[in-house]
């Protein structure tokens, strides 16, 4: 298996775990829990992959030298 998808999984995973930690209530209307959740899972999604890019940049330019 690539090591990249593992990673991009792992990190997914652990941008759910740390996006759930964050209280949604203050600044969603009432009454829109759908919206809140697709918006959750796009902060999921983006977090997820910016934090794996940077990993996978980083673990590339290191076993450059």
């Amino acid at each position: 298996m690539n090591y990249k998808v593992i990673i991009y999984i792992f990190f997914a995973f652990l941008a759910a775990y740390g996006v759930s930690s964050i209280n949604f209530d203050g600044f969603i209307k009432k009454g829109k829990i759908w919206e809140a959740r697709v918006l959750a899972l796009l902060l999921i999604f983006a977090l997820g992959y910016l934090a794996s890019k940077f990993v996978i940049d980083f673990v590339d330019l290191t076993s450059l030298r």
